[in-house]
């Protein structure tokens, strides 16, 4: 509605719909927000403020109007508007009008506004400036006078929150932590509600870790300083403004969280990071810069972060994930990346585990770098014991790990299944056997047998074989075509990554657990089975009874994956890192795995 409807609106009003108190007669205790600019248009008025913004456009009386009201919220509000608006008349309803606009975009705050700053950015600004009236910070650090330290001060200073320098001998050099205490708490309860952020130094690298109770923010600045430590740069004189820039940071983050605000990183706009984890500031010397960045620390102490994510449920989920995980400078993993390798017939990605190379390959450059990321995990967790298996989530995990087990049981019941290239068989069949022998020119052929008994579901398993080299790729699905689909693309994977990686140490093929990742909501019209997506979108359809009927084959479950008793900090770091990204974790029985070629 414009202000205009509005005016009209009222002018049809019948007498006395007035009469209750609006927003004109409480004028006197709202002010504009400090740092709103306005901008005065031809018939209206746009208004801009730190994240809020609002154009109101009516007839060319507007403006005439803004500048009455403005003058009011200026000075102390004064009623002179209400008395020359009376109720029921279309002037009073085009200012309740704009009133409702600024109260609606937070661009009206209480008189008074305490600091300018917090009438700024502060949905209440009197209660924010309450709140770190009763804030005591104690910067606690190693090195008291040291950069850090000195530079928190300043910055705590700036804000009005009184502080305290304390020696903390316990704390690493170049770290500081900042904790945040209500004065006047009773005895009983002090220390249950501080607050607190770390903020750590070191080689041209430094961080400031999300807020939270001084144990977890311990936790972060030990795990941070960790993971940086391999992008530190020795040799060199300091940046002087890197200090500052991570002091000041963290103080900003503390003041925030005391005062009820968005935290920084909320503020940043950045898609890349991830709803419901923290985030940590990162900050390098060359060139001086700050980012913030999902941060899956592998400590876990405040009951916010124990609390269990919801698991991967699309491939978008999942590939907004990977980023965390593969982070150059938090990570816990090694990103997946195309580089030189062919992305036709197959899309294929590397990556490194351990100084190792492994290769990818999928349908789709996605699904290979999905695939890679949880095989990569399973080297990393297992050291080769083979009893592991990482999926996006509870489904492509428990596909991934019954597919892994029968394609290497051996079963009484398989019966001979005959298939060859008929044109009336699944497109996708066609074409990725077409692939390996016409394009590819591998002398192969394929054997498809169906698994169990007819009471135990559909499952078929295919094998295609090289004449003179022996199997390619090998494939468990719900049918005889997408066994073959599957097959004959991992043996097209195979081939490729033997001629464009020949010294790959680990090879990754695909499978249909995935389908269901990458099932789209819906299909376009022209997308018939021969195209991928509705190719993905047929199987994962079939997922969930596959996953029964192998189940009974197998005549066992995958169960959660625990860590091994003395298991390595690196262990848990990425198993708790995978777990707060949604990614499960099973364990399989290590007799019917192999570690190598596995799919």
């Amino acid at each position: 509605m414009t202000v205009d409807q509005a005016a009209q609106t009222a002018t049809t009003s019948p007498e006395g719909a007035q009469a209750e108190p609006d927003a004109l007669d409480s004028l006197e205790r709202w002010m504009l927000r400090p740092g709103v600019s306005v901008t005065v248009l031809h018939n209206g008025v746009h208004l801009r403020g730190w994240i809020t913004s609002v154009t109101l456009e009516g007839g060319a009386g507007l403006p005439v109007l803004w500048n009455r009201l403005a003058e009011a919220l200026a000075t102390d509000g004064s009623a002179e508007p209400a008395l020359t608006a009376p109720a029921g008349s279309p002037l009073r309803a085009a200012l309740v009008t704009v009133i409702g606009q600024l109260h609606d975009h937070g661009l009206l705050v209480e008189r008074p506004g305490g600091e300018e700053w917090l009438g700024a950015v502060a949905e209440r600004p009197t209660d924010a400036a309450a709140a770190l009236s009763r804030t005591r910070v104690r910067v606690l650090g190693a090195r008291p006078d040291g950069p850090l330290a000195r530079a928190a001060v300043r910055a705590l200073d700036r804000a009005g929150v009184r502080t305290e320098t304390v020696e903390a001998a316990e704390l690493p050099d170049g770290q500081i932590l900042l904790v945040g205490s209500e004065v006047g708490m009773p005895p009983a309860l002090a220390g249950e509600q501080d607050r607190a952020v770390a903020a750590g130094l070191r080689s041209g690298t430094g961080f400031v870790t999300p807020v939270g109770s001084p144990l977890q923010a311990r936790a972060d600045a030990d795990g941070l300083a960790d993971r940086l430590r391999r992008r530190e740069v020795h040799g060199a004189a300091e940046h002087p403004g890197l200090a500052a820039l991570l002091a000041s940071s963290a103080a900003q983050r503390l003041v925030c969280a005391v005062a009820g605000l968005r935290d920084p990183s909320a503020e940043a706009g950045d898609a890349r990071l991830l709803p419901g984890l923290p985030a940590a500031l990162v900050a390098e010397r060359e060139p001086l810069r700050g980012e913030y960045r999902t941060w899956a620390g592998s400590v876990l102490v405040d009951p916010d972060r124990v609390r269990s994510r919801p698991a991967v449920r699309t491939s978008a989920e999942a590939l907004a994930r990977i980023p965390v995980l593969t982070d150059r400078m938090t990570g816990v993993l090694d990103e997946p990346d195309p580089g030189a390798l062919p992305q036709l017939p197959a899309a294929l990605v590397r990556c490194s585990v351990a100084g190792e190379v492994l290769v990818s390959g999928a349908a789709r450059a996605d699904l290979a770098r999905l695939e890679a990321v949880c095989r990569a995990a399973e080297l990393r967790l297992e050291a080769g014991e083979g009893d592991l298996v990482v999926g996006a989530g509870p489904e492509h995990a428990r596909g991934r790990a019954l597919r892994r087990a029968l394609a290497r049981q051996h079963t009484a019941t398989a019966t001979h299944v005959p298939w060859g290239p008929d044109p009336r068989r699944h497109p996708q069949a066609l074409h990725w056997w077409s692939v390996l022998v016409r394009r590819l020119g591998v002398d192969a052929d394929v054997a498809v047998s169906r698994l169990g008994t007819d009471g135990s579901g559909a499952v078929f398993q295919a094998r295609v074989r090289e004449r003179a080299s022996g199997v390619l790729g090998t494939a468990v699905e719900a049918s005889a075509d997408d066994a073959v689909a599957f097959a004959a693309l991992s043996a097209v994977v195979r081939v490729q990554s033997a001629t464009d990686a020949p010294h790959a140490r680990h090879l990754v093929t695909p499978t249909g657990a995935s389908a269901p990742l990458a099932r789209p909501e819906a299909t376009a019209p022209w997308e018939d089975a021969g195209w991928t997506t509705a190719w993905l979108a047929e199987a994962a359809g079939r997922e969930p009874a596959l996953q029964e009927a192998l189940t009974v084959l197998a005549g066992w479950s995958p169960q959660p994956w625990e860590p091994p008793a003395g298991a390595h900090a690196d262990v848990h770091a990425l198993r708790s890192a995978l777990r707060q990204c949604g990614f499960s974790l099973l364990s399989a029985r290590p007799e019917a795995l192999s570690a190598e070629g596995s799919p």
